[in-house]
């Protein structure tokens, strides 16, 4: 298992005013991040790749779909061509990173709703990109792990039951599921049960509370989230995902609009403490 931080607690956009805290992390034991790839370029990336081997930090990334004009799952063929140069996009920049997986809800846009369900199309279109997207994956040695999210930010993607459904449609050894533990708490009735939905196809852990701070000090029982994802034989990124007080890439979606988290310090100290902790126990 390896232990990990999603970097949109301290910004969409990861720049050299970032680092120290990102030492930090190094500092306290965490072996990697994952990086927001929202906006920038390769260059920057790779810019960024290096400056994380230099700390010693490991890397995954994570991804949305920012927009109605370019869904990958769209009806009207050049919203999916420009969804599908987007994808390619998302890739380039992971692979520039040094990712070892692109995660998150890259499949429909956040806070963008049909007023029902996801169509047979859009199901079709989705998994017809991400073989796609998967292929590419494969050949630079990478993988999927796409996200989940609750009912009130996609209509695409909300329990594991589809979660299991998609990843039977994509068909690809090199596409997975990020399971999040703040979204199944919303829409699943038992995680353990969830999780065993999707044995076998977890690429990446989420690990986040009930109100995206600090693990361990809200509802969400993760001494059986640990139990029946190490059931499952999981061995992989187990990445704590808090949010700060407001980020305007996603803010609108996500309605994060106040701090989740007393001060950086506490957020990364408490977290990897609890995680490693409650890891070892479910053993």
């Amino acid at each position: 298992m390896q232990v990990g931080i999603n970097l949109l607690c301290l910004a969409g956009f990861i720049t050299d005013k970032h680092l120290p805290q990102i030492r930090r992390l190094k500092a306290l034991g965490y072996d990697g991040v994952e990086v927001p790839v929202l906006t920038g370029d390769a260059r920057h990336y790779a810019w960024l790749g290096k400056e994380l081997d230099a700390i010693g930090l490991r890397r995954t990334s994570t991804s949305v779909t920012p927009s109605p004009d370019a869904n990958p799952l769209s009806s009207d063929a050049d919203v999916r061509r420009r969804g599908l140069a987007h994808l390619d996009w998302i890739m380039e920049c992971a692979l520039a990173l040094g990712s070892e997986s692109i995660g998150g809800p890259f499949h429909a846009p956040i806070g963008h709703f049909t007023g029902s369900g996801p169509s047979e199309d859009e199901i079709r279109y989705g998994a017809e990109a991400h073989h796609r997207m998967a292929e590419q994956a494969h050949a630079n040695g990478i993988y999927l792990a796409l996200e989940h999210l609750n009912r009130f930010e996609t209509h695409f993607l909300n329990t594991m039951g589809q979660a299991k459904a998609y990843v039977d449609a994509v068909d690809h050894d090199a596409f997975s599921i990020m399971y999040d533990t703040f979204h199944a708490n919303i829409e699943e009735q038992k995680q353990p049960r969830a999780i065993a939905a999707v044995a076998g196809h977890i690429g990446v852990l989420h690990i986040s509370e009930n109100d995206r701070g600090i693990p361990g000090r809200g509802h969400i029982d993760f001494a059986e989230v640990f139990g029946a994802v190490r059931g499952t034989g999981y061995d992989g990124w187990v990445t704590i995902e808090a949010f700060g007080g407001g980020l305007p890439e996603l803010a609108a979606a996500t309605r994060v609009w106040r701090p989740l988290f007393p001060d950086y310090d506490t957020l990364f100290s408490e977290s990897i403490d609890f995680v490693r902790r409650g890891w070892d126990a479910a053993a």
